[in-house]
C-alpha cells in the first residue's frame, strides 16, 4: 500500500508523470499477477497487460482513495479474464509453435525470478485446488487486500456469502495443510 501519499500520486500518474504511474504499478503488479494467474493459468502477464491498459486510459476518469483504486484495479482485471475465457471458448487458443520462441531472449534474470516465485507459486497452486468461487474470495481478500464489501461488490455476491466462502476456503486450506504436515512427519519417522 502506498498510504497516505497516494493522492499526489495519482495525480501525478494522471498528469502523465512516469515515476508516479511506476509507484502504483509497482504497488499492486504483484498481486496483479497472483490474481490473474489463478484465474486465468498461463494468461496472467497477457492479461495483466490488458488490464494495465485499460487503468492507463480510464486513470483520468477514476475518483476514490487508495482501497476504492485496489478495487477498481481488480475489478478491471476480473472483466479482463472473464472477457479472454468468453473469447476462448468461442474461438480455443491456437497454439504457438516452440520453434517461433527459441530466439527470444528472456526480458530478465529467469532464475533469480523463479527463487522470488517459489513460495508465491506454491501458496496459489493451493489455492488453485479450491473450489473456484473460494479461490477468488481468498486471492481478493488476501493477494489483493480487498474488504469484504468490495469483494462482495467486484464478484456480485452478497458480503455474508463472501464471509462463509472465505471461511470455508480457509478451513480447507488449513486442513490439507495440517495432512502434509501429518504426512511430512510419518516419512520422518520411517526415514529414522
Amino acid at each position: 500500500m502506498i498510504g497516505a501519499s497516494f493522492a499526489p500520486v495519482l495525480q501525478a500518474a494522471v498528469a502523465g508523470d512516469e515515476l508516479a504511474f511506476g509507484l502504483l504499478w509497482r504497488d499492486l503488479q504483484p498481486g496483479l499477477l497472483r490474481y490473474l494467474n489463478a484465474l486465468a493459468p498461463g494468461a496472467g502477464e497477457d492479461l495483466a497487460s490488458e488490464t494495465w491498459l485499460r487503468i492507463i486510459r480510464g486513470l483520468g476518469r477514476f475518483r476514490g482513495d487508495e482501497p476504492a483504486f485496489r478495487a477498481w484495479v481488480f475489478t478491471v482485471a476480473r472483466h479482463r479474464a472473464i472477457d479472454r475465457w468468453r473469447r476462448n471458448v468461442r474461438r480455443g487458443d491456437e497454439p504457438v509453435p516452440l520453434d517461433a520462441l527459441i530466439d527470444r531472449p528472456a526480458p530478465d534474470d529467469p532464475a533469480g525470478a523463479a527463487l522470488d516465485a517459489i513460495s508465491s507459486r506454491a501458496a496459489v497452486a493451493l489455492i488453485a485446488t479450491l473450489p473456484p468461487d473460494q479461490a477468488e474470495v481468498v486471492l481478493l481478500r488476501v493477494v489483493a487486500g480487498l474488504d469484504v464489501a468490495d469483494v462482495a461488490a467486484l464478484t456480485g455476491k452478497r458480503p455474508g456469502n463472501v464471509r462463509v466462502l472465505a471461511h470455508r476456503a480457509l478451513r480447507r486450506l488449513a486442513e490439507q495443510l495440517g495432512e502434509g504436515a501429518r504426512v511430512r512427519g510419518e516419512v520422518a519417522a520411517v526415514d529414522r
